[in-house]
């Protein structure tokens, strides 16, 4: 059982009939796009490398062949 603020229930009793689902499928829907979404550990290490900006290189983006010549793949 869970306690819900009366206003948080009818809007989600709004939606869930727009989207027309069962209040509680709509909940569980939400609560497991929510728990799908919480990275591992490897998506976690490549957005913090990301946040810090270290080991950025520019793109070439004037054409298909020059893109692929800029990312110097090996």
């Amino acid at each position: 059982m869970f306690r819900l603020r009366e206003e948080l229930l009818d809007r989600l009793k709004q939606l869930a009939a727009r989207n027309n689902r069962s209040l509680n499928n709509y909940v569980e829907t939400i609560l497991i796009e929510v728990v799908n979404n919480i990275p591992n550990a490897t998506t976690e290490a490549a957005m913090k490398e990301a946040e810090d900006q270290k080991n950025l290189t520019t793109v070439n983006m004037d054409s298909y062949e020059s893109f692929l010549k800029s990312l110097d793949l090996k």
